[in-house]
């Protein structure tokens, strides 16, 4: 087997959401490194342009590589939705053929094949819904589908904020609730990696019929095929290591994360991206 194999699986997200994609992860390929990046100076990317998406991701890319990452998951909706073709061209450029997995196509395959009516919604933040991208793959996958989209563009924040969930917070998520209702969605994606965290909440409003597809659904089948396919997965018994990184406070990530993760945090590095794709 090739030394490749033992390399870590890259993961980043914009701060500490993607930690909900890692615990599908650790779960489901337990052998495997997982080395992530919680890009939490630049936090939200719910608002960020394309342009900014993609700077972003190919440098945190770069960043991954550079400590030996033998494929990359983008754990962020916003991110996948702007920027896995710009990573997967930029890779390709510069001749490195590495694997790059975004979040979006594997939710709404899920989706898609959860739905008995053909009536899916999505919750996401405003980037996400206004790249269109999760209309475009749920229509390559079934053009009879009807995708309920709604931008959320105060959900992710209030979550990675460390809530709490009071009145005020609960009557916002009840207002993105209500087109889907209106909508008889059957289906609901969390298009955010941070929604799992509120999924009971969401279920009590939109009712237990619907069923709830979060983002990281799908991914760990997705990573598992492409690794195999090369000849990566990592051979060894027994469970892998995973470290962290982060670009702003190390111990607020730390608290947070240790929620999102469901698992202890061990080693944080705090890591300085440089001033170019910088807010």
């Amino acid at each position: 087997m090739a030394p490749l194999a033992h390399q870590p699986i890259g993961v980043f997200d914009s701060g500490v959401g993607g930690l909900t994609v890692l615990h599908e992860l650790l779960v489901s390929l337990p052998a495997e490194d997982y080395l992530y990046l919680g890009d939490t100076a630049r936090f939200p990317y719910g608002d960020r342009t394309q342009d900014e998406l993609r700077a972003y991701s190919i440098e945190i890319s770069e960043h991954l590589l550079a400590a030996g990452a033998k494929l990359l998951v983008i754990a962020c909706n916003s991110a996948s939705a702007a920027a896995v073709d710009a990573v997967e061209r930029h890779l390709a450029a510069t001749a490195r053929d590495v694997d790059v997995i975004g979040v979006l196509r594997p939710a709404a395959q899920v989706a898609v094949v959860a739905s008995h009516t053909g009536r899916i919604g999505l919750l996401a933040t405003p980037a996400t819904v206004g790249s269109g991208a999760y209309e475009l793959a749920v229509a390559s996958l079934d053009r009879h589908v009807h995708l309920e989209s709604v931008a959320c563009p105060d959900l992710a924040p209030i979550i990675q904020g460390g809530f709490p969930f009071d009145e005020t917070v609960i009557e916002t998520v009840r207002a993105y609730c209500v087109p889907l209702r209106e909508a008889q969605v059957d289906t609901v994606i969390l298009g955010s990696t941070h929604y799992p965290l509120c999924a009971p909440i969401l279920q009590r409003m939109l009712g237990r019929g619907v069923t709830l597809v979060s983002a990281g659904t799908g991914v760990t089948r997705t990573v598992e095929r492409a690794l195999a396919s090369r000849g990566l997965l990592n051979p060894s018994a027994g469970e892998g290591s995973y470290r962290f990184m982060c670009t702003a406070d190390v111990e607020s990530f730390r608290a947070l994360g240790t929620r999102f993760l469901q698992m202890p945090l061990g080693e944080i590095a705090h890591v300085e991206l440089s001033a170019r794709a910088a807010a």
